[in-house]
Formats: structure tokens, C-alpha cells, sequence
């Protein structure tokens, strides 16, 4: 089998290329029997909930997703963070102190890094083990991973604006659901809730929208001076927010039932895309090799400009991997879909792309 071959595969077996894509790639008389024998064995007794969506757990609330508000993480690590999502993405800081930074993500969102995150020797044992695996299949097919390195911190919970938004509905609707809404307001503007998912990952449910959330510049400083000098670069997208968890089949049907993400092409693997109104998308998959539950296993922004050489560059400089991504698309200056795959100071796994909100079809 060719690299390129099994570059396609690995994409699809990562759910990154659709099935779809993949045929199209390689031609669907010739790979339609291999597709099967080769990605078979890798998804046999790893992945379950394999098969057809389950139906929704409640009644659609018809809210739509009009912001990303913020994204919520603990690291261990907190100034190198920090610092990373400031030089190298160019988020603006609106504060930064020992125990926690708020940055904006371009003018479309938000983060909130929270210092204190130490990881068990049980957690780290376990993605040592699934490390492991992923090289050794990698070695299989003549392909070698980067250096493992632990993750360091976590997202723990995100919050998303929807509309229409009413407090008292929004939280009658909820329970209605079973959900146990949890109020969370903060001054005169903000009103929230939390809610658990199907695997417990705390979502958070705002007023937040176009008109009410950060109409003040960021104007905030980094409380130590940077190491390293700002790209050029413009964080313009959110590629996809990568959710793994127990059971796809529960899990998107949640998402769609109560904050009206809409699944875009079918399963790939134990896989599902999801289009997040024009705020960006999601790609749910089936959690392999690492505890229960549900997490975030890395973020894709698109920016902008994209150069291939510059962004590799700026990555290794800060002593991040640069592994190419091109959804098997072949090299990444000649590919439709570019992107490297990379690891933050504290281990969480990042990916920039070239895609922007006018060229999602590249992705998606």
C-alpha cells in the first residue's frame, strides 16, 4: 500500500476525511473492499456504539447557537499557555493574573485558562498506554508519531449564547428535559446555566450574543513579558472543536436536540460532523483507550494569513510539533485542506488550519 494510501486511512480512521472524500481521493470501485479489511480491525473491539443515531433524548428546544462565548480549561502551566494563545493566535487579553487569564478568540469568542490542573499517575498511565498503540499502528504503516508528552491540562466545560433567550423559559425548558439547570449570573448583563451531557461534561447556556458580549476592547497585559514575538496571524474560525465520548449515538442527538447543531455528512468510523450555526463546527467521536466520560481532545482554528512554511515555523520555534494534516489531500502546499496538528505547553491538543467561514467546505 502506498503513503498515500495510508494517509487517506489514517484520516479516515481519525474521522478527518468523510467517507465520501475518501472515495472520491481513491476511487470507489478500487477501494470500496480494501477501506473495509483496513479499517475494520482498528475500530473491532476499541470503539462501541457503532451504527445508526438513537433517537433524541427530549424534544428539540429550537434554540439556535448564536456564540461561542467562552471555552473553559485547567492547566498546570499557566503563564506558557497564556503566552502561546496570545503570541502565536493572537488572542487580546483582557486579564491575566497567577490564577487565571481571559483572553478574546478573534472577535467571534472567548477562553477562560485557569492555573492549578495536576494530573494523576493513573491519567497519565493510560495515555502512555494509548500513546503506545497509536505508534505502534502508525510504525505499521512506515509512519512514526511525535514525542509523547502528557497532557497537562484539561477543558472542563464550554458556554455558548442561544437565542431566543428568555431566563425563566430557558430554565423551565431545561428542566422540562430533566436537565437540573444550575443558575450562574454574573453582573448586570450575563445570565447563564449549566447543564451536564450524556457523559457529564458540564455545558454552560447564555444570553450571550452579537450585541451584548465583549463590545469593550481587550485591553488587558500579559503579566510577564513573552518569550516570543507575535505572528501575523488572524484567528478567524473555529474548524471544529473535536468531542470525544462514550457513545456517539447518544451524544449527537443531544447536541442537536438542545442547541440545534446540525449533523453535515454521515459516519465516519464512530464519528459525526456537526455544523455549529456560523460560529463554526464539531466533530463527535467515540472515546478510544482512555478512561469514561467525555473531553475535548483538541481544538481546530482556522487563521489567517496561511503560509505553510511560516506556520511550521512558528510551531517548532516554540518548541511545538508541526504534523501535517491535509484530510489525505496529498502535500500541504498544493492541498485544498492545510493544517498542522500540534500540542500547547501543557499538552492539549491544538490544530490551525486554513479554513475560514467563506472555505468550510474544505473541511466539512
Amino acid at each position: 500500500m502506498s503513503n498515500e494510501q495510508n494517509t487517506l486511512l489514517e484520516a479516515f480512521d481519525g474521522g478527518r476525511l468523510s467517507r465520501r472524500k475518501l472515495l472520491k481521493a481513491l476511487g470507489a470501485a478500487a477501494v470500496l473492499a480494501p477501506v473495509t479489511a483496513l479499517t475494520m480491525p482498528v475500530l473491532r473491539g476499541e470503539q462501541t456504539g457503532m451504527g445508526p443515531l438513537e433517537p433524541a433524548p427530549f424534544k428539540p428546544t429550537g434554540w439556535k447557537t448564536v456564540l461561542l462565548d467562552h471555552l473553559s480549561c485547567k492547566v498546570a502551566d499557566l503563564q506558557k499557555e497564556t503566552d502561546c494563545y496570545n503570541t502565536l493566535l493572537n488572542w487580546a487579553v483582557r486579564s491575566d493574573s497567577a490564577q487565571e487569564s481571559v483572553l478574546d478568540i478573534g472577535d467571534f469568542g472567548g477562553i477562560v485558562i485557569r492555573s492549578g490542573y495536576q494530573p494523576s499517575a493513573d491519567q497519565v498511565a493510560l495515555e502512555k498506554a494509548e500513546y503506545d498503540r497509536r505508534a505502534a499502528l502508525a510504525s505499521a504503516r512506515g509512519r512514526k508519531l511525535d514525542p509523547f508528552m502528557p497532557r497537562n491540562g484539561v477543558f472542563d466545560n464550554f458556554c455558548w449564547g442561544i437565542e431566543p433567550w428568555d431566563a425563566r423559559k430557558v430554565e423551565a425548558a431545561l428542566k422540562e428535559r430533566g436537565l437540573d439547570p444550575v443558575a450562574d449570573n454574573h453582573g448586570h448583563d450575563f445570565e447563564s446555566f449549566h447543564v451536564k451531557d450524556p457523559d457529564g461534561f458540564d455545558i454552560q447556556i447564555s444570553n450571550g450574543n452579537r450585541h451584548n458580549r465583549r463590545t469593550t476592547p481587550a485591553r488587558g497585559h500579559l503579566s510577564t513579558a513573552p518569550p516570543f514575538a507575535h505572528t501575523d496571524w488572524k484567528t478567524v474560525w473555529i474548524d471544529h472543536i473535536s468531542i470525544q465520548c462514550s457513545d456517539y449515538r447518544k451524544t449527537v442527538p443531544f447536541y442537536q436536540a438542545l442547541l440545534g447543531w446540525q449533523p453535515t455528512e454521515g459516519v465516519q468510523g464512530t464519528a459525526k460532523l456537526l455544523n455549529i450555526s456560523d460560529i463554526g463546527g464539531a466533530i463527535i467521536r467515540n472515546r478510544i483507550g482512555i478512561g469514561q466520560g467525555a473531553r475535548i481532545d483538541h481544538i481546530s482554528y482556522g487563521i489567517a494569513p496561511f503560509n505553510p512554511a511560516e506556520v511550521k515555523a512558528e510551531l517548532e520555534k516554540r518548541g511545538m510539533p508541526a504534523s501535517v494534516d491535509t484530510n489525505g489531500e496529498g502535500p500541504i502546499e498544493t492541498a485544498a485542506y492545510k493544517s498542522y496538528n500540534t500540542l500547547t505547553p501543557n499538552g492539549l491538543g491544538l490544530q490551525v488550519s486554513n479554513v475560514t467561514i467563506a472555505t468550510r467546505e474544505a473541511s466539512f
